[in-house]
């Protein structure tokens, strides 16, 4: 017979964390451009997508909250979106998004256009989106636990990436500094949204499961940045 017994919220938390060799970090087109191996088109095509999903960050947080009551919870939760459409005091991470795009030479104007967003990457996230709207909020809060993952990413990025694009102006790093001290702030408050809701061992299995959409997500965004600026097959492409 299998073992239905819940997990302690210690064993939980390992099981949660044990998905970190599927983060997208691990991903061939994350080696390559943390191997300093992509030109620069490589690299503005990568910005150029993730701020589709920087944008989309502020609108599922916003989903999550109307679709919970507990107001303890979304005095919390509000600081996400505030963390990336900014407030007094802070540019936020949108804006600290585009910093990193014109670091990389974008225009704002080519990032807010979407038009560089390609529709691998677009149907990814917006199916993120339609998640964080439709499924109860405790499931689509814990879904952004693939935080639990992100400090390592962006510490690489800051340490590595000066040697690697020296062409990438200073003000480019600023959104992954911000995220360095917001991150592990809002893993706190995620774990704890999630060990509170996932009680029976069926139920934390189901958790497993979300964290792997989460991850899904990122790694498919990667999928089809790959073919376009690794591969040069873009959508679409065909040989002639």
């Amino acid at each position: 017979m299998s073992d239905n017994t819940p997990w302690t919220h210690e064993e939980f938390e390992a099981q949660l964390r044990s998905k970190a060799n599927l983060y997208h970090f691990h991903h061939p087109f994350h080696k390559l451009m943390h191997a300093g191996k992509m030109d620069q088109k490589q690299v503005q095509g990568w910005v150029a997508n993730r701020f589709y999903y920087q944008t989309a960050i502020p609108i599922k947080d916003a989903a999550i909250m109307s679709n919970c009551p507990d107001r303890d919870v979304r005095k919390h939760w509000v600081q996400r979106i505030l963390d990336h459409d900014g407030h007094e005091g802070d540019i936020g991470g949108i804006e600290a998004w585009l910093q990193l795009g014109e670091a990389v030479g974008l225009t704002r104007e080519e990032l807010w256009s979407e038009e560089h967003v390609l529709p691998g990457v677009r149907f990814a996230i917006d199916a993120y989106i339609n998640f964080a709207r439709q499924r109860p909020w405790q499931e689509a809060a814990s879904s952004s636990l693939t935080e639990l993952f992100a400090p390592t990413i962006h510490k690489h990025r800051i340490d590595h990436w000066p040697e690697h694009y020296p062409w990438i102006e200073e003000k480019g790093y600023n959104y992954f500094k911000k995220r360095l001290h917001e991150a592990p702030r809002d893993v706190i408050n995620g774990l704890q949204i999630t060990m509170d809701y996932y009680k029976t061992r069926e139920e934390q299995e189901r958790m497993l499961g979300i964290l792997q959409f989460k991850l899904d997500v990122l790694w498919t965004m990667c999928d089809a940045m790959w073919m376009a600026y690794v591969e040069n097959r873009p959508p679409y492409h065909m040989d002639v």
